[in-house]
């Protein structure tokens, strides 16, 4: 049986993508799954993450990686989803060619949200992306600051764009915590780097209600 694909995709740069790409890679393969990322973001961010895990874990980072772009993205795509059970794609963050590949072939597509208002308009083409290509789409509350009157009022907006089950809000929300990037700095995860945190347990809640919701 095919493995997941999960593509996490948003048009605005610097919305978490990444971050969220990396933790629940190495959270899923900590859980014993077979886990491959493909990094399609022409930044190469999540590439350079998993060179600097590759380096501190001696060679074994855990999990796969692929970096590509243009017309074998389907491809490589597809021969990941057979050989692993967990898939996550870092896309651009533009609708070109490789983030409609890259939504298309998701089984569920999961958009960072920070709540702020360029954030909530930026997300918007993604949602018409995914419901052009008939495709889950999850929306995930990232950088939530602990107290912020601006903060829930947006929260309040992206609930409005929701509509189960077709879209859908996460109830795991994440933090705004220094831990995220302390840990990608070291080629980690929270969830092996800060075990007994609020970041970790947040990742771990997201990363099992993703699981429950892809069955």
């Amino acid at each position: 049986m095919a493995g997941k694909i999960i593509t996490i995709a948003q048009q605005k740069g610097g919305a978490g993508k990444t971050t969220l790409a990396a933790h629940l890679a190495v959270t899923w393969a900590r859980a014993g799954r077979r886990v491959a990322a493909i990094d399609i973001d022409p930044q190469g961010s999540l590439t350079r993450w998993f060179e600097t895990r590759t380096k501190a874990l001696e060679g074994r980072p855990g999990l796969g990686l692929i970096q590509i772009t243009g017309w074998r993205t389907q491809r490589e795509v597809e021969r990941l989803a057979r050989e692993n059970e967990m898939v996550i794609i870092d896309s651009p963050p533009h609708a070109e060619t490789e983030a409609r590949i890259a939504v298309r072939a998701a089984s569920l597509v999961v958009v960072p949200v920070q709540p702020s208002p360029m954030d909530l308009w930026a997300t918007q083409p993604t949602l018409d992306l995914a419901r052009q290509e008939k495709v889950r789409l999850l929306l995930v509350l990232n950088r939530v600051p602990p107290r912020a009157k601006v903060a829930e009022t947006i929260i309040s907006m992206v609930s409005a764009m929701c509509a189960p089950p077709e879209v859908d809000l996460a109830a795991a929300r994440i933090g705004n915590r220094n831990a995220f990037s302390g840990a990608l700095f070291e080629g980690r995860a929270v969830t092996e780097s800060a075990r007994k945190t609020a970041a970790s347990e947040e990742i771990e809640a997201l990363a099992t209600e993703i699981q429950l919701r892809l069955g």
